[in-house]
């Protein structure tokens, strides 16, 4: 399953009949709707492809001036970052050490820092 966010843009004099539009589109929820002509909506889909299919449905109502994902989160991304966790070592071999905090200079990764 795939989620994201996405703003729809439309001019503010069209924005109750983009608003209609775009809830009976059906491809999205739609959570704050702005006076200034911003719809924030989630897309859900099984994969990226359907995701993708419904921003289009969005990107072609008639009103909408622009329709864009800005936050998209996928369950196969988080399991592949849980198995990737999963086989690293759980705490880093310097902070195993018995080393003053004066000696541990840190370079941007502790993985790779070695007294």
């Amino acid at each position: 399953m795939t989620l994201s966010s996405c703003v729809v843009r439309c001019n503010p004099q069209d924005l109750e009949a983009v608003r209609k539009r775009v809830e009976e589109s059906g491809v999205c929820d739609i959570h704050i709707v702005d006076e200034k002509g911003y719809i924030i909506v989630t897309i859900e889909g099984e994969n990226v492809k359907e995701e993708i299919d419904k921003l289009k449905t969005l990107q072609f109502l008639e009103g909408v001036l622009g329709a864009e994902m800005v936050y998209s989160y996928s369950e196969d991304e988080l399991e592949a970052l849980r198995e990737d966790l999963d086989m690293q070592d759980p705490v880093p071999e310097i902070l195993e050490k018995d080393v003053r905090a004066e000696e541990i200079v840190y370079n941007g990764d502790l993985k790779k820092k070695y007294i």
